[in-house]
């Protein structure tokens, strides 16, 4: 039996409240904590999956929602940021987010974090976010997830030459 209790998917839950929303959180038996996990485990493409990664830009932490169909190209970004962008420690995450890798959502963070949520999440009517725990994800929208994560939207990399 699936535990459908933990202190951070209840955070995240009472943030989605708090902002009208009845979330579908799923729980799943086994944690799901990369993209290509969390889709297979939903049956849909890899690329709907919003995938949370924190990273730091400068030092201070930078939440990148990410579609799961590619990598942030962090040194690219980090230029149209006009910084450096390095990969936060697990304790950082935790930190910042209240959450663990593999875990994060896009909201319940003890405080504001910056947020860029990539552009190509776009392209999918329902993107599945991470509630909290690595077990756990919630269906939304890319305007919604923008709205919720007090994101900016952005490209996360280099467009290509066609």
């Amino acid at each position: 039996m699936v535990n459908t209790a933990h202190p951070a998917v209840d955070r995240v839950r009472l943030a989605l409240n708090a902002q009208g929303i009845d979330p579908e959180i799923r729980w799943f038996d086994d944690a799901t904590t990369t993209a290509v996990a969390a889709a297979a485990a939903l049956g849909i493409e890899v690329g709907a999956i919003a995938n949370s990664l924190v990273f730091t830009l400068d030092g201070a932490p930078l939440l990148v929602l990410t579609s799961g169909a590619h990598r942030v190209d962090t040194v690219w970004l980090g230029e149209r940021l006009g910084g450096t962008i390095g990969r936060a420690s697990k304790d950082l995450v935790k930190e910042a987010t209240g959450q663990v890798i593999g875990g994060v959502a896009p909201l319940g963070h003890p405080s504001p974090i910056r947020t860029l949520v990539d552009e190509d999440l776009a392209g999918y009517p329902v993107v599945w976010a991470a509630a909290g725990h690595a077990h756990t994800v919630f269906p939304t929208t890319f305007a919604e997830l923008l709205r919720l994560a007090g994101g900016e939207a952005t490209p996360v990399v280099p467009p290509t030459a066609d």
